[in-house]
């Protein structure tokens, strides 16, 4: 028995079973990383306060505002490119040339940060720290290039092993320093130590594909990386433009309490976002195949993979929607409870954003990433206009909404893209999902009004929820039992 877990956790053996042990290893990642992390995060916001906090979190916003064009798709391109080579050497070359891509552009970001964001800098005290965000924009950098070879090899225990590591040190360093200081300077030299701890574990784990890796470095691959990797270029600067403008503009025209409120909201939302980014580590590769080999397998899996998302994101924007204040006071803090309604109306866009996680990495591997670019624009113009239009008399909520608004329209788009490269309908798969969300948030409600405690009224809903779907005979409950029990769906396999 101990070998067949091993065999099946530490061996790729055959697609069924590489996909199912991806998974497995993207969740436990995910879950855990984000859980190691979530403990510090919670903790440095409740003793920092909301106005600490909220420098804290605006000087890494600021930081990664001004660095938006210094990650154009590189890891993307090399999760794409490298299961296509042929062999180890092909593979060293496109890792070694575009490490040294990286390389130069992790270099123009430190000295952007270090030199054209503190000009831009408006809350006191954020200045001091952009140069310690400039070294953990460095740092956790290199290490995710790094995961996204191992992650392209399909090895993606090394890179939970990694990214375990880089958590549990960011935890660590970050109890230890803010015992000695609380202080957001404190806080940020916590998360140096933490990510250099990660990158480093990643250089010792791919220490002898490193050794002597520019010997491979192609100058002939920089031009197709960089032609193939420009679209992602501006994907990513206008995909900033749509998640860190919320925090920007609210400094402009709020206070740094309100800018650790928000942030401490947003938090919650991408601890959500674990679960479509399991599924988009663990099924791109797959997919990527079946674009070469069947359109209609590359169908099939896409609607069962978005109806299991489905399957997750409508339960819990509903009760999110619904116990949005106690989940802030639960997690955060009395102090954070004025987010209570930026956090429902933000826990709705789940609905929105969990399935177009995948329909954009169906986008992406059918090579069609110019399209995001139109996706990208619309969001980032209309979420800008819409903070600005929101912000000033609805503060944080406001800016929420308008990034429900944006999403929906964005996402909207890229459903009608990947419609017109390879049709496919998830309407027959909701209405079950829809039914049993809508019991569970009058079950909700119900207890809401008897003062029920919030994580047994989640418990209680999320049991619900799943017993009605099996009432129901909900045929998704099958898939998802399949992909706990290690395998997926037939159609995506072989």
């Amino acid at each position: 028995m101990f070998k067949k877990i091993k065999s099946f956790l530490f061996e790729n053996k055959t697609v069924r079973q590489t996909v199912a042990k991806n998974t497995f290893w993207a969740a436990f990642s995910n879950f855990g990383g984000k859980a190691l992390k979530a403990i510090i995060i919670i903790y440095g916001a409740r003793v920092l306060g909301t106005a600490e906090y909220g420098v804290f979190s605006y000087a890494l916003t600021l930081a990664g505002f001004f660095t938006l064009f210094f990650d154009p798709g590189v890891n993307s391109m090399v999760m794409r490119e490298v299961p296509k080579a042929t062999n180890e050497d092909g593979r060293l070359r496109i890792l070694s040339t575009t490490l040294a891509v990286k390389l130069a552009l992790i270099a123009g970001a430190v000295l952007i940060v270090l030199f054209v964001a503190p000009l831009f800098s408006t809350l006191p005290g954020a200045t001091a720290l952009l140069p310690i965000v400039a070294l953990i924009i460095a740092l956790d950098t290199t290490r995710e290039f790094l995961s996204s070879f191992i992650r392209a090899n399909e090895k993606m225990e090394w890179e939970t092993g990694i990214f375990l590591l880089t958590n549990l040190g960011i935890v660590i360093a970050g109890f230890l320093f803010l015992s000695y200081s609380r202080t957001a300077l404190s806080f940020g030299w916590a998360y140096v130590a933490g990510t250099a701890f990660g990158a480093i574990t990643a250089i010792t784990v791919l220490r002898k594909r490193l050794a002597h890796i520019f010997s491979y470095f192609s100058a002939r691959l920089i031009k197709p990386i960089l032609t193939s990797a420009w679209p992602f270029a501006i994907t990513g600067a206008l995909g900033i433009l749509l998640t860190n403008t919320d925090i920007l503009i609210v400094s402009w025209m709020r206070s740094a309490s309100e800018v650790g409120i928000y942030s401490a909201v947003i938090r919650i939302i991408q601890v959500l976002y674990i679960i479509p980014s399991i599924f988009q580590l663990s099924t791109f590769p797959t997919l990527s195949r079946f674009v070469n080999t069947s359109s209609v397998k590359f169908r099939s899996a896409l609607e069962r993979i978005v109806g299991l998302l489905f399957l997750a994101s409508v339960p819990m924007a509903i009760g999110g929607a619904i116990l949005g204040t106690q989940i802030m006071d639960l997690v955060f803090g009395t102090a954070y409870v004025s987010g209570g309604l930026a956090l429902k109306i933000l826990m709705i866009t789940l609905i929105v954003d969990y399935p177009t996680v995948i329909i954009s990495t169906a986008i992406f591997a059918y090579d069609r990433q110019k399209s995001l670019i139109v996706a990208s624009l619309i969001g980032g113009i209309m979420n800008v206009a819409l903070d600005l239009i929101l912000i000033p008399p609805f503060g944080i909520a406001g800016s929420a909404f308008g990034t429900l608004l944006t999403q929906i329209v964005t996402n909207w788009y890229l459903w009608h893209v990947m419609k017109r490269i390879n049709y496919f309908e998830v309407a027959p798969q909701l209405k079950k999902i829809i039914t049993a969300g809508v019991v569970m948030g009058a079950m909700a409600v119900f207890l809401f009004f008897l003062s029920v405690n919030v994580v047994i009224t989640i418990a209680v809903c999320a049991a619900f929820y799943f017993l009605i779907l099996y009432r129901l005979h909900e045929p998704l409950l099958i898939e998802l039992k399949s992909i706990l029990r290690g395998a997926i769906p037939k159609t995506s396999t072989s």
